[in-house]
């Protein structure tokens, strides 16, 4: 079918889409529940917090499913990457959320309630997401997760085991350490 040759095709960005579905029902849930409750005289902070949350699910998702077969970088070096990357996502996340409010002066006294919520919900929720999600797609892949197949994909696929069969794809000149010595050992006792 169409639909199974176009997922395979972009099965990282099918993944990433739905751990983009999961950190959004978290960023949602949280966000509401830190503007409902504690937050509810600074929403651009209670986003802003439940982004932070949702990125840290993001990064754990991400870096185990979505993109596990991509790396290419230290662990320490990569997560730095990615939580630089996601800073500047939670900026293009509260950016249309900030313009809403404080710009366009959608909020309570100058509007009712009802579309003040709205406007958070539209700006803040949905189009922030949109910015940020297609942002994190590219410089995930870009910066984060360079080079693909770096990582094995585990047992069972493609007759992989562990480590040592690991194939890095940005060192063609790289030569296993068996196929140097070959043909230099020599045996001296008994053959069995």
């Amino acid at each position: 079918m169409w639909l199974t040759g176009l997922l395979r095709r972009h099965h990282e960005a099918a993944k990433f889409l739905v751990v983009g579905g999961v950190c959004f029902v978290a960023t949602t849930g949280i966000n509401y529940t830190l503007k409902l409750t504690v937050l509810h005289e600074k929403p651009v902070t209670a986003l802003a917090l439940a982004t932070i949350v949702s990125t840290i699910l993001s990064y754990v998702l991400n870096r185990e499913w979505s993109f596990r077969t991509r790396g290419g970088r230290e662990r320490h070096h990569e997560a730095a990457l990615f939580f630089s990357v996601s800073a500047i996502g939670i900026v293009l996340n509260v950016i249309p959320l900030y313009a809403s409010r404080y710009v366009f002066l959608l909020r309570v006294p100058d509007v009712s309630r009802p579309v003040q919520e709205i406007a958070d919900f539209v700006s803040g929720i949905i189009v922030g997401t949109l910015i940020a999600m297609c942002f994190r797609l590219w410089a995930f892949k870009r910066f984060v997760f360079p080079h693909p197949e770096a990582r094995p994909r585990g047992r069972g696929r493609q007759g992989r085991t562990g480590p040592r069969s690991r194939v890095v794809q940005h060192e063609p000149d790289a030569v296993p350490a068996r196929s140097a010595s070959r043909g230099r050992v020599r045996r001296t006792g008994p053959r069995k």
